[in-house]
């Protein structure tokens, strides 16, 4: 059950603050509460409610939930400490919605978990989508349109289709994936089946408990297995030769085991298994049969590879690049426009982005109600299909033509291609933000649909962000500038 409270948001003179404090109408958190459309986000946060006449415990107000997940991913801190921070700290809780000042926690930090999950993708891109148009509907009548560096026309979500004649081409649209990488070791082969042959070990005696003094319980040999393992880690250097052999040994001794259990099934059913033993053991199953597979063929690659056991939605991600050619988490598109960056498609398992040139331009124009003028983009996007597309379109797709370059076209073509480089290099900046400054470079959640809220989470303090340098800007130019440029001009 969820009640709806006062959509009217709280003032800053009107927070009590104890023992006469005074409060600062310019902090940040106090400029990006303001910035949030809590009225709308409530709206769509009671939908995921099924109404109930029987009454029961109501949920936590959405302000309380979502003004503690944006906390965490600014400050990047752990749940008990982000509700450390926030019953500390009076401003965040004037943005949690908070009347006043309370020195008791306003939640357990356990419920910081169930924040996550009801808060799913779906949700924060919507709230992400408003945060952005809410800026683009008061830049409606800017002539330079979107895209263009200061915002665009006015901004519609659902058209009626028109013919691409008919509809204008303004702004420019920058498009690029990467990888939100896991928070997992790195996987190898020879570590993953040892840590699998503990897991199946510790099932075996759990099975075996019950029937402890009637059934004589069965040999593992698991010291023999893990010295056998040992001998091959501890090497500086193995060979690879000593890495199959090692590898064949655990899958026999993994084998083993999973037939023990299935003669212990017989006598204990599983359900004495807890939920995530239980899980383990469907992951072991599958990640033997993987892992026998390769061995057979002597080859590296199989499909929906299993590279965690605790996180089996978790595939390898090859994107080539110099630190790391392989990287372990979800892949995820981004466009960004006017640096304000939205995630086009998320998945675990690794696809190719140039398909989703078409689906990106689309949503350009239910957003801005106009095509973009140009799409600056790798090369991966720049096939045939995509090429064919633009051109019906009169939208400029970043990049060379395809064939030799007619004569004085070269030196126009080399310029133009090297400014959409230099704006190109706005979405890889945005990479690098959120990788080295709001935790997209290690995401910590353990369960897939935790992950990919605490990814689109981060896009959206991303954009709350580039808000508040905006407003800083502005508060800027319009009082500190006259006071540099007449310093001895009195008022």
């Amino acid at each position: 059950m969820y009640r709806k409270r006062e959509n009217r948001i709280l003032l800053p003179h009107e927070f009590f603050l104890p023992f006469g404090g005074k409060w600062n109408e310019n902090n940040r958190w106090v400029k990006l509460t303001q910035l949030i459309p809590w009225a709308q986000v409530e709206e769509r946060y009671a939908r995921l409610f099924q109404p109930s006449s029987k009454g029961g415990q109501a949920a936590v107000c959405i302000r309380v939930a979502l003004g503690a997940l944006i906390i965490q991913e600014r400050l990047r801190t752990s749940d008990r400490d982000t509700v450390l921070h926030i019953t500390e700290n009076p401003y965040l809780q004037y943005l949690i919605g908070l009347p006043g000042f309370q020195e008791e926690p306003p939640f357990d930090p356990s419920l910081m978990t169930h924040f996550r999950k009801r808060l799913g993708p779906d949700v924060l891109a919507q709230v992400n989508e408003w945060i952005i148009m809410t800026e683009k509907a008061a830049k409606k009548d800017d002539p330079k349109g979107p895209g263009a560096g200061s915002g665009g026309t006015t901004v519609t979500e659902d058209l009626p289709p028109q013919p691409p004649k008919a509809v204008p081409r303004q702004g420019k649209l920058l498009l690029d994936a990467t990888c939100a990488p896991a928070d997992i070791a790195y996987p190898t082969d020879l570590s993953l089946l040892n840590e699998a042959r503990e897991k199946l070990e510790h099932i075996i005696d759990v099975l075996h408990a019950p029937q402890r003094g009637v059934l004589q319980k069965p040999r593992t040999y698991r010291e023999k297995a893990r010295w056998a393992y040992l001998a091959i880690a501890k090497q500086r250097r193995a060979s690879i030769r000593k890495i199959r052999k090692g590898i064949g040994q655990q899958l026999r001794y993994l084998r083993r085991d999973l037939r023990l259990v299935e003669q212990l099934s017989a006598h204990t059913p599983l359900t004495v298994l807890s939920r995530k033993e239980y899980k383990n053991l469907l992951v072991i199953q599958e990640l033997v049969r993987q892992q026998r597979v390769m061995y057979v063929n002597r080859e590296h690659r199989i499909e929906d590879r299993i590279v965690s056991i605790s996180q089996p939605h978790v595939r390898p991600i090859v994107r080539g690049k110099a630190k790391t050619n392989v990287e372990f988490g979800a892949k995820i598109a981004v466009s960004l426009v006017d640096g304000y960056a939205r995630i086009e498609e998320m998945r675990w398992d690794s696809f190719n982005e140039g398909s989703l040139l078409k689906a990106a331009i689309e949503a350009y124009r239910n957003r801005y109600g106009c095509y973009p003028e140009a799409v600056l983009a790798d090369k991966l996007y720049r096939n045939r299909a995509n090429l064919q597309y633009c051109r019906d379109l009169g939208i400029r797709l970043s990049g060379p033509k395809l064939g030799r370059p007619a004569k004085g076209e070269e030196t126009s073509s080399k310029r133009i291609e090297r400014q959409d480089a230099a704006e190109r290099n706005a979405i890889e900046g945005k990479f690098g933000e959120g990788k080295r400054k709001y935790g997209l470079g290690l995401i910590r959640a353990r369960l897939p649909e935790t992950s990919a809220s605490m990814i689109a989470l981060q896009v959206l303090v991303m954009n709350l962000e580039r808000r508040l340098r905006v407003l800083f800007v502005f508060f800027w130019s319009a009082f500190y500038r006259p006071l540099r440029l007449y310093p001895r001009a009195t008022f």
